[in-house]
C-alpha cells in the first residue's frame, strides 16, 4: 500500500507556470458532463526549477484529447497518472495556448468536491483542491487567472446557469439548449471558481455603494425555500455597509450572488461573485429557525462577503497561509456582530468556542501551529486552530497597535497586495512600516502550537502604596513541537476597590495616570510596579480575553465571588464566574469518585442570588453569567477524565441551584416568557428568550408537575423555534412524561424541512437519558438519515460524539464502535466528514486504561481497510502515534 505522503511549507517554490487566462465551457450532465479548457499558459521567469515540463493536476478525469496551439498532441507527447497530466517539453520562450477536454460525473462524486450533485441541481466546490476534479490545471492558489465561463444545459432541466463574475451573453440552441456566458474581470485562484445550475427562484435586492455604484443582489434557492431568504439578504446589505465604513472596502462587481445547497461540506464558500452556502446559513423564517441560527446566518453572510477582500483580492500563497484570509475574516465578522448584537454576549460566546474546542485540539496529537508546517490532506486544516485561533491574532495584533493603528495597517495592506497571494509575514512587515514596532516575537504566534500558560500573582504594599505584579509565561511540549520560544502576550489589566470601582494608578516609569493598562509578557518572567494605588486593590485580569492563553492566577472563593459581582468588564465578571463554579465542579467530582457526601459551598447559592436580584440591561448577558461550564469543557480540565463524575457533579449544581434560588428562576420565567414576541427577532425579544429559557432548564430538575406543564405549554403553542426546540431538548433530557410523544409531534409538524429536522436528530443524540445510545443507532436506520448529507451527519453522529461525553464514553466502547462503524463507510463516500468525525476518537490519553483500550483498537481497525483516504489516514496516523 503506498502511503500518503506530507507536503512541506519548506518545500514551497513558486509555479513553474502561469495560466494568464482561462476560458472554460460546460456541457452539462448529471452524469457525463463535458468540460473544454482553453488555457493561456507561459512559464513563470521566477521559476529555478529546471523540469521543462508543465505538470497539471487532474483527478477522477476522463481525457478526451489535448491540443497544445491548435494541434493535437500524440499520446507520446504527454502522459496520464491518477493525479496530474504531463505536458512533456512545451514552449519555453512564448505565451502558448493548451486547450483540454473532459468528462466529469457529478452524480457519482459524493465527496462534494469539485462538480457534483446535490439534491437536483449541479455545484461545485474547489476549496481547498476540488478543482482539479473539473478540469486539467495547475492547482494551487498562487496561480491567479482571468475566468470566462460558458455553460450549455437543457432549459426545463437547469433553467438557472451561473457562475463567477458579471453575465455577458446568453441564448438558445438546438435541441432545447440555451447557454449564459460568465466574465470575471478579476484574476483569482481556481479555487474560487464556482458553477451551479438547476431549478431555482431569486430574491432580488440591490445596494448602493458608498461612492454611489449600484449593485444587484440575488439569492438563489429551491423555489419551496424562497420566502426564508430576507433575512439573509437584509444581513447581506448590513455587512456591505458595515465593511464600507470600518475598512473603507467596497464591493467590485456589479453583481453579488449567493446559492443555498443542501448538501455542502462546509459552512460556505467565497466564490467571486457567487458564494455557495450549505442551506443552513441561508434559510430563516421564525416558525423553523432559531435565535442562533439567525444570529450565525448573519454571521457568515457576512464572513463570506467580507472575503471579497480578504481572501479574494488578496489571497493566501499556499494553503500554509490559510489562516491570512479565514482568521483575519474570522475577526472581521466576529466585530461585525458585536456591533450588531451584544458586544459582551459575543466575546463570551467565542472565548467558549476556543477555550472548549481549540484548546483541546492545541493540547492533542492533532496539534499544529496557525500556519502548520505540513500538511498530507489539506482539508484536515480547516480547523479552529487556524480559525479561531487565527482570529485572536488579530485581536491581539489591534490591541497592540491600537483602532487606529489596526485601520492603518489594513488599509495598506489592501492597497500593496491588491491582486496578490501574499502570506502571513507579508501582513506582519505591513504593520511593522506603519505603526513603527518589532513584531519578530509576535509573528511566532503563527509558527508555534500549544496554548500558552501564563502564571501571575500580585501583592500589595500599603506603606509605598504600590503594587507588584509577576508575570511568567510558560510553554508545554507538544506532539508537533518539542522546542517552544517565548511568545508576546498582551494581558490588560484593572484594579478594583473593595466597592467594586476601576482605581487610578501609575505604571512605573509613566507619569500618566490609568484605570486600565496593557502589559507585555514578552520574557519567561517579568516584574511590573503600580505606583500610587490609594487602597488595596483587587486584580482584574485578561480583561476582554487579550490573548488565547491558560491563565493561572491563584484566587479564594470569596475573591472569585466579588469579582463576579463587581468586576466591570463584562468579560472578566462572567470569567470569574465560571472559576467559581470550575473549582466547585472539580472539587464535587473528587467527593463523588471518593464516595463523599455531596455539598454545595454557600457562596456559590448567595452569589447566584445577588446575580438574580440585580436589575439587567443585557439579558443576554446574565444568561451567560447564570450558565453552568459544560462537560465537554470541565473534561479538558482535568488529567485523566471522569465523564461519568463531571455529569453528576454538573446536575447536582444545577439541582441545587433550582431548589434554592427556585422563586427567582419562576419570577423571571413567568416575566419573560411572553407570547407577543414569539415572533419578534430584535434583541430585547432574544434577550428575553434566552433568560426565560435558562431559568426553565434550572426548574425542570425539580419534581414539580407545574413545571412540567409549564415546559409541554411552551412547546404546544409557541410559534418560534427558539422556544419550541428549548422546550423539546428540556423534555428529552428531563424525563418528561410526554417526551415520546413531543418527539413524534415535532416530526410529524416538521418532517419536510430537512434543517428543522436536523434538530430533531441533534436534540435526541445529545440526551443523557439512558437509553440515548440505542435511539441513536436506530435513527441511523431511520428513512430522513443519509450518509451523504454531511448536515445530517452532524446532527446526529457529530452531536452523540462532540456534545454528549456521558454516553460516547460509555464504559463498554460501544460509542466508540459505532463511530468507527460510521467512518468506516464514509471513508468510501465523503473522506472529509469521515475524518472530522474521526477527531473524536483522537483524545484517547485523556481517559482511563480501559477507555484507552478500546478507542485504539476502534482507531487501529480504522487505520487497517484497504483505500483509506489521506482524510482518514492523517488524521488517525497522528492520533496513534507513539502508542504501544
Amino acid at each position: 500500500m503506498h502511503l500518503p505522503q506530507p507536503t512541506y511549507l519548506a518545500d514551497y517554490a513558486v509555479p513553474d507556470f502561469l495560466i494568464e487566462r482561462i476560458d472554460l465551457t460546460f456541457h452539462l450532465d448529471e452524469e457525463n458532463t463535458r468540460v473544454s479548457a482553453v488555457l493561456c499558459v507561459k512559464r513563470n521567469l521566477l521559476s529555478k526549477s529546471m523540469s521543462m515540463d508543465l505538470v497539471l493536476n487532474g483527478e477522477q478525469l476522463e481525457l478526451i484529447s489535448v491540443f497544445l496551439d491548435g494541434r493535437a498532441l500524440t499520446e507520446s507527447e504527454y502522459s496520464l497518472n491518477d493525479d496530474a497530466m504531463v505536458i512533456y517539453s512545451p514552449p519555453k520562450d512564448s505565451t502558448f495556448e493548451l486547450k483540454v477536454d473532459n468528462y466529469i460525473n457529478p452524480k457519482t462524486n459524493t465527496s462534494l468536491e469539485g462538480m457534483y450533485f446535490s439534491n437536483g441541481m449541479l455545484c461545485t466546490q474547489c476549496e481547498a483542491q476540488g478543482f482539479r476534479k473539473i478540469t486539467f490545471f495547475i492547482d494551487r492558489p498562487d496561480v491567479m487567472s482571468r475566468y470566462k465561463t460558458t455553460i450549455i444545459a437543457d432549459k426545463n432541466r437547469f433553467p438557472v446557469l451561473l457562475s463567477n463574475g458579471n453575465k455577458t451573453d446568453s441564448g438558445n440552441l438546438p435541441g432545447n439548449l440555451h447557454w449564459v456566458t460568465w466574465d470575471d474581470p478579476y484574476h483569482k485562484p481556481c479555487y474560487l471558481f464556482a458553477l451551479v445550475a438547476g431549478t431555482l427562484e431569486c430574491l432580488e435586492d440591490e445596494f448602493t455603494t458608498a461612492s454611489g455604484r449600484v449593485v444587484a443582489l440575488q439569492i438563489f434557492v429551491e423555489p419551496k425555500d424562497l420566502g426564508k431568504c430576507e433575512f439573509a439578504m437584509q444581513s447581506l446589505k448590513h455587512a456591505m455597509k458595515w465593511d464600507e465604513h470600518q475598512y473603507g472596502l467596497e464591493y467590485d462587481l456589479d453583481l453579488y450572488m449567493i446559492v443555498a445547497v443542501e448538501y455542502f461540506n462546509m459552512g460556505a464558500m467565497e466564490n467571486k461573485g457567487l458564494n455557495i452556502f450549505n442551506s443552513k446559513f441561508v434559510l430563516a423564517c421564525p416558525e423553523t429557525a432559531t435565535d442562533s441560527d439567525y444570529e450565525d446566518i448573519e454571521s457568515v453572510i457576512a464572513h463570506e462577503y467580507f472575503h471579497n477582500w480578504s481572501g479574494n483580492r488578496v489571497t493566501c500563497r499556499d494553503w500554509f497561509q490559510l489562516s491570512l484570509k479565514e482568521g483575519f475574516t474570522v475577526y472581521r465578522d466576529q466585530e461585525f456582530t458585536a456591533d450588531r448584537t451584544s458586544r459582551a454576549v459575543k466575546r463570551i460566546k467565542d472565548v467558549i468556542n476556543l477555550r472548549t474546542r481549540q484548546y483541546a485540539e492545541d493540547a492533542g496529537p492533532l496539534a499544529h501551529p496557525v500556519r502548520p508546517s505540513s500538511y498530507i490532506e489539506i482539508n484536515n486544516f480547516y480547523t479552529l486552530t487556524v480559525y479561531e485561533k487565527g482570529a485572536e491574532i488579530f485581536r491581539m495584533l489591534r490591541c497592540l497597535v491600537g483602532q487606529e493603528g489596526f485601520r492603518q495597517g489594513c488599509d495598506l495592506y489592501f492597497s500593496c497586495f491588491d491582486g496578490q497571494a501574499v502570506t502571513c509575514d507579508d501582513f506582519l512587515r505591513v504593520f511593522e512600516e506603519t505603526n513603527k514596532i518589532d513584531l519578530t516575537q509576535f509573528s511566532y504566534w503563527y509558527s508555534q502550537s500549544g496554548t500558552p500558560i501564563v502564571t501571575l500573582d500580585y501583592s500589595y504594599d500599603a506603606i509605598t502604596k504600590q503594587v507588584k505584579l509577576t508575570m511568567a509565561q510558560s510553554h508545554s511540549e507538544s506532539f508537533v513541537q518539542e522546542y517552544k520560544k517565548l511568545l508576546c502576550i498582551p494581558i490588560k489589566i484593572a484594579l478594583l476597590s473593595a466597592e467594586g470601582c476601576e482605581l487610578d494608578f501609575k505604571l512605573a516609569g509613566d507619569d500618566q495616570y490609568s484605570n486600565e493598562i496593557v502589559l507585555k509578557l514578552t520574557d519567561e518572567k517579568q516584574c511590573v510596579v503600580l505606583n500610587e494605588v490609594t487602597t488595596k486593590p483587587i486584580l482584574s485580569v485578561l480583561r476582554g480575553f487579550t490573548s488565547p492563553i491558560k491563565l493561572n492566577c491563584l484566587r479564594s472563593y470569596e475573591e472569585l465571588a466579588f469579582l463576579f459581582k463587581n468586576d466591570t468588564d463584562t468579560f472578566s465578571r462572567w470569567e470569574s464566574g465560571q472559576q467559581l463554579l470550575e473549582k466547585t465542579l472539580l472539587n464535587l467530582v473528587f467527593d463523588i469518585q471518593q464516595g463523599n457526601i455531596l455539598h454545595l459551598n454557600q457562596i456559590i447559592i448567595d452569589t447566584f442570588k445577588y446575580i438574580l436580584s440585580q436589575s439587567w440591561d443585557d439579558l443576554s448577558y446574565l444568561s451567560l453569567l447564570l450558565s453552568i461550564p459544560s462537560e465537554v469543557y470541565l473534561a479538558e480540565q482535568m488529567k485523566v477524565i471522569d465523564v461519568v463524575a463531571i455529569h453528576k457533579a454538573r446536575e447536582f449544581v444545577r439541582v441545587t441551584l433550582a431548589n434554592e434560588l427556585n422563586h427567582f428562576f419562576k419570577d423571571y420565567y413567568l416575566n419573560y416568557h411572553k407570547r407577543e414576541e414569539d415572533c419578534c427577532f430584535d434583541q430585547k425579544a432574544i434577550s428575553n428568550r434566552k433568560i426565560k429559557n435558562i431559568c426553565l432548564y434550572y426548574l425542570s430538575t425539580l419534581d414539580c408537575l407545574s413545571i412540567q406543564n409549564w415546559v409541554l405549554k411552551q412547546f404546544m403553542t409557541t410559534t418560534n423555534m427558539t422556544d419550541q426546540i428549548a422546550a423539546l431538548s428540556i423534555m428529552v433530557n428531563g424525563h418528561h412524561p410526554y417526551s415520546d410523544q413531543s418527539l413524534d409531534v415535532f416530526y410529524n409538524k416538521w418532517q419536510s424541512e430537512s434543517l428543522v429536522i436536523d434538530k430533531w436528530f441533534s436534540v435526541q443524540a445529545g440526551s443523557c437519558a439512558s437509553t440515548t445510545f440505542f435511539v441513536v443507532k436506530s435513527l441511523m436506520e431511520h428513512h430522513e438519515f443519509d450518509l451523504k448529507n454531511p448536515n445530517r451527519v452532524r446532527a446526529l453522529l457529530g452531536t452523540f460524539s462532540q456534545a454528549n461525553p456521558l454516553h460516547f464514553h460509555a464504559v463498554n466502547g460501544q460509542g466508540y464502535q459505532l463511530l468507527a462503524d460510521t467512518i468506516i463507510a464514509l471513508n468510501e463516500i465523503n473522506p472529509q466528514i469521515a475524518a472530522k468525525m474521526a477527531v473524536s476518537l483522537t483524545a484517547w490519553r485523556r481517559y482511563d486504561e480501559n477507555r484507552q483500550a478500546l478507542m485504539i483498537s476502534q482507531l487501529q481497525r480504522i487505520i487497517s481497510i484497504q483505500h483509506i483516504s489521506k482524510d482518514v489516514y492523517e488524521v488517525v496516523k497522528k492520533s496513534l502515534v507513539h502508542c504501544h
